[in-house]
């Protein structure tokens, strides 16, 4: 066989395993599965209306004019439920998601996970972190590095910074760090380190009321999520700046009653289901 020859068959042999191995490959890929996707977007108001930083505007429901400055809390192990059960857990990609007022990178959370079209009944999600995955030095970056949570006092993460200042009946307007995060059991009632004899996870799993919603198979259901700050301090339990002084961590008790308010904290609201990507 002359070069030329030569050269022409093996042209053809290549030929013939590429259009072999294309054939292969068409019949071992496996057929897409129907699947949409979620996209959350946070929202922070104030008795109907979207917060306004840094003015003392608002009074809570104890009568303590006050302000907010900062706005910053995790979300997690977000559930939906359909046929009246959990149905699916979204965690894939990212089950842990921070929000902060003041960066709008994160007040959006698209979520990774491909998930199956339908109508789902309702939404949960876990306000902070639950304590098998509130581990202290998993985040080494700022924003989230910033949420530590004194390893002291149990460790991990702040759940929730909501940051302000109040007026106090002298006047005189001050600092409050309105915390939520783990608590302390504390022998005979000493608020010390050393009197510390166990440790409170006060996440909670809040359920989304009227939260039914449809994923469409291509499409993207669009979810305005809605923390109503004003309910922090009002239901059930009513929460007076001036009787905790302003501060909350190493006080379970009050701890307890911000972690019971949760309930009534967040609403959904849908702007738009199953539209295109």
């Amino acid at each position: 066989m002359n070069q030329r020859l030569r050269g022409l068959f093996q042209v053809g042999v290549l030929l013939a395993l590429a259009l072999a191995m294309t054939a292969c490959t068409k019949d071992d890929v496996p057929p897409t599965e129907p699947a949409g996707k979620i996209r959350f977007t946070f929202h922070h108001y104030v008795d109907g209306a979207p917060l306004v930083t840094d003015e003392l505007v608002y009074m809570n429901a104890a009568g303590n004019e006050y302000l907010i400055t900062e706005v910053q809390w995790f979300l997690s192990d977000v559930v939906l439920h359909r046929n009246g059960k959990a149905d699916i857990a979204i965690g894939e990609w990212e089950k842990i998601h921070y929000v902060d007022h003041d960066i709008p990178t994160t007040m959006e959370w698209p979520v990774f996970d491909p998930l199956p079209p339908g109508t789902y009944d309702s939404i949960s999600f876990r306000f902070g972190i639950a304590s098998e995955d509130n581990i202290t030095l998993m985040y080494v970056n700022p924003p989230e590095r910033d949420m530590f949570w004194p390893v002291w006092l149990g460790g991990g993460y702040h759940y929730m910074k909501l940051n302000g200042k109040w007026k106090r009946p002298d006047d005189f307007v001050a600092s409050f760090d309105y915390h939520l995060g783990i608590g302390q059991i504390y022998a005979s009632n000493v608020i010390v380190v050393d009197s510390i004899t166990g440790f409170v996870d006060n996440s909670v799993r809040v359920g989304l009321p009227a939260s039914s919603f449809t994923i469409t198979d291509g499409g993207t259901t669009e979810m305005d999520i809605v923390m109503n700050i004003e309910e922090w301090f009002r239901e059930p339990h009513v929460i007076d700046l001036n009787a905790i002084g302003g501060y909350t961590m190493q006080n379970q008790e009050v701890m307890q009653q911000i972690r019971e308010n949760a309930a009534n904290v967040f609403t959904l609201g849908l702007t738009k289901k199953g539209g295109e990507r």
